[in-house]
């Protein structure tokens, strides 16, 4: 089950869903006209080297593999369904990834710093109190954008997708039959979700900035800049330390907030959209047989 619990991860895309596993990575797609789309692909070798087996750099690397992974797929995906034959790959990829961080860094990170470090230079505040404004105001903008956003007919289906992915994978660490039918049963929650993932990285941030002390508004935002990959370390390690642990009653407490966070970025999938997940869960298990080493 430990293996399990390392291994398996995934990601709804349009009208689709990725699944990761430790040799390879699977994109199952509706295609406009019903049928099911597949692609696999093994996954490069850091991944499967020894640097990402250290403890807190794995973080590290966690995080840059779910955002390029991820914008791989939501290529793929949106190639697929517009029918397009050009693909963004290469310099055009890497440049929408990076615009696209940039846009998440200034919003989520450094719109809270500057908002926290006038607090602290104006109104003086104390340590602590400063950055629990700001923590609050990136939880709150985090939160506020994916409840906002879930309104959207196409982000709804994409939580769908979500919902179905979890339940695929419960199901597979469960032991059961990967049908629609059996899937439909089983919890649309996940402990080891990418939304668990958002919320540790704030309430972390929080303890780590508070160490810091006063500093000069420069400093402060390029500090939250610098101690993303700290953090995304940090949490990644918590994460799976709860995921390993489950049985043990505080730590069903602990992950609570995490679990509840999803049912903003989750939704009830129907039969159609776990298809989809059980299909690529399925050849994602393939594939690591054939990109094992």
């Amino acid at each position: 089950m430990e293996d399990k619990i390392i291994t398996y991860g995934g990601q709804a895309v349009i009208e689709g869903v990725m699944m990761r596993g430790r040799n390879a990575f699977a994109i199952a797609m509706r295609a406009p006209d019903g049928h099911i789309v597949v692609h696999k692909e093994g996954l490069a070798a850091v991944y499967r080297s020894r640097i990402a087996k250290i403890p807190f750099l794995r973080g590290v690397i966690l995080l840059w593999d779910a955002l390029g992974l991820g914008m791989k797929a939501l290529t793929l995906s949106a190639n697929t369904q517009t029918g397009e034959n050009e693909k963004l790959e290469g310099p055009a990829l890497y440049l929408t990834l990076a615009v696209s961080l940039a846009i998440g860094v200034g919003l989520f990170i450094l719109l809270p710093a500057g908002v926290g470090g006038l607090a602290e230079h104006y109104l003086g505040w104390n340590n602590l109190a400063h950055n629990l404004l700001e923590g609050l105001m990136r939880l709150l903008l985090l939160v506020g954008y994916i409840w906002g956003i879930g309104f959207m007919p196409d982000v709804k289906r994409l939580f769908g997708y979500h919902g179905a992915e979890h339940k695929t994978i419960n199901a597979y660490e469960a032991g059961a039959e990967l049908t629609p039918e059996i899937v439909a049963r089983y919890p649309i929650e996940h402990p080891r979700c990418g939304t668990a993932f958002i919320l540790t990285f704030v309430l972390l941030s929080v303890f780590v900035h508070s160490l810091l002390g006063d500093m000069t508004i420069i400093w402060r935002l390029a500090s939250r800049v610098l101690l993303i990959p700290v953090i995304a370390g940090i949490a990644v390690e918590y994460i799976r330390w709860t995921a390993n642990h489950l049985d043990s009653p505080l730590v069903r407490l602990l992950i609570k907030p995490n679990l509840a966070l999803q049912s903003l970025t989750t939704r009830q999938p129907d039969a159609s959209m776990l298809e989809v997940a059980i299909e690529s869960f399925k050849t994602m298990r393939k594939a690591e047989h054939e990109f094992s080493v």
